[in-house]
């Protein structure tokens, strides 16, 4: 089978597409030949070395995809040959042929294209307990979204506004200004401009908004000084660097909440997966969750998808296409 595959660690030009042997499935997964594979920063970290990689190189990137099953063991009743499946927090993505856990495999509804399957998951389920898990929106809540254009950032938008929040949203760009309002931004700030300053402006009250998502990570200070006393900032990347140390004692003086997330922490067992998948699923059918900006590329192309996710020029989902 083809995989996009590196043998050390560095930029994108350590990527490349070549034959390799298919994976050995063990008697608790499934073969999916995939049809899409999700790109995410999580894969531009392991390709740099910044997270562990098991094993030995040829090393494969990718955790999300789309695709339909090849082969599955005789014991496994519920899933067919030919089933249209959707995966994420499965490693080896980035080829033909991946070897699916029975437990993580998602059914993906015949009106789901293979496209949205794989570039939907991890960033919608992301979405999706950042806004019912971390912090439970409400109707009337002002809501501050970091990287607002990002895949994230926009399904945040759309989630925040269907449960009747206020939403302002930072991007770097006047392009990206756009997309995070065709998104459903109510507002939307420069990181250039003095943005914590036009957040309190904004607010109803002038004293700030009820939680900030804030995945920059060195804006985290910044971010406290734009929610109001009793106010949440959650925490949950580093995009920008990592965030200075917080001082418990700012805590307790404004009552204001600083908490973290992680999506594994939240998605724990396949019944799960598959509610907050549905969820998602059935919000696309809805109209309140869109998907518009899904830029696609070939698996063999993967080099060129990494820089362009690496230039932070692209808007919402990079998805590959073996």
């Amino acid at each position: 089978m083809k995989a996009l595959t590196f043998a050390q660690f560095g930029g994108p030009e350590v990527l490349e597409y070549k034959e390799i042997p298919e994976p050995i499935v063990n008697g608790d997964q499934i073969l999916i030949r995939t049809k899409a594979i999700g790109l995410n920063f999580a894969d531009v970290y392991r390709r740099k070395g910044n997270y562990h990689l098991a094993g030995e190189p040829p090393y494969i990137l990718g955790y999300e995809g789309a695709g339909i099953v090849e082969s599955v063991p005789e014991h496994i009743k519920h899933i067919r040959i030919g089933d249209r499946i959707a995966f994420a927090d499965v490693p080896f993505a980035n080829a033909e042929l991946v070897a699916v856990p029975v437990d993580r495999a998602i059914p993906l509804p015949e009106d789901i294209s293979f496209e949205h399957g794989a570039g939907l998951l991890l960033q919608g389920m992301t979405a999706h307990y950042l806004v019912n898990d971390s912090y439970r929106v409400q109707a009337g809540d002002e809501v501050l979204i970091h990287a607002a254009a990002g895949g994230v950032g926009q399904l945040l938008i759309q989630l925040c506004k269907s449960k009747g929040a206020k939403v302002i949203g930072l991007t770097s760009s006047e392009v990206k200004k756009q997309v995070a309002l065709d998104a459903g931004a109510d507002h939307i700030v420069l990181y250039s401009t003095d943005w914590v300053q036009e957040v309190l402006q904004w607010s109803q009250d002038k004293e700030g908004v009820r939680v900030v998502y804030d995945s920059v990570g060195s804006t985290l200070m910044d971010s406290f000084a734009a929610v109001k006393t009793k106010g949440t900032v959650v925490f949950y990347g580093m995009a920008g660097g990592d965030p200075a140390h917080v001082d418990p004692r700012m805590l307790m003086d404004t009552s204001k909440t600083l908490t973290g997330g992680d999506l594994w922490n939240h998605v724990t067992s396949l019944a799960n997966r598959i509610e907050r998948a549905h969820a998602l699923f059935d919000a696309l059918r809805a109209g309140s969750l869109k998907m518009d900006s899904v830029t696609t590329f070939a698996l063999e192309d993967g080099a060129e998808a990494h820089r362009l996710l690496e230039s932070r020029q692209s808007t919402g989902k990079i998805v590959l296409l073996p």
